[in-house]
C-alpha cells in the first residue's frame, strides 16, 4: 500500500512525498550540519521538492528545497 499523501506547506495541498536518495541525504547533511536526516521526505509535486518530516510540516525557516539532480 503506498503511503498517504502528506500536507506540503509550499504547495498548500496534500501531495505525494518520497524518502530522500543517498545523494540527497548527503546534500541535506552538508546543508544543515545534521548528523541524521533519515526523517525527511521530499514533495514530488511538479517543481516543488520541499522537505518535511512525518510530524513537522515546516521544519525549516526559510524553506529548504532539494536541488534538481545533475
Amino acid at each position: 500500500m503506498p503511503p498517504a499523501p502528506k500536507y506540503c506547506s509550499t504547495c498548500d495541498s496534500y501531495e505525494e512525498h518520497r524518502p530522500l536518495s543517498a545523494k540527497e541525504k548527503l546534500w541535506l547533511k552538508n546543508r544543515t550540519g545534521r548528523k541524521s536526516v533519515e526523517e525527511f521526505v521530499m514533495c514530488v509535486a511538479q517543481g516543488c521538492r520541499n522537505l518535511r518530516t512525518g510530524f513537522d510540516k515546516r521544519p525549516f525557516d526559510p524553506v529548504i528545497r532539494v536541488p534538481l539532480p545533475d
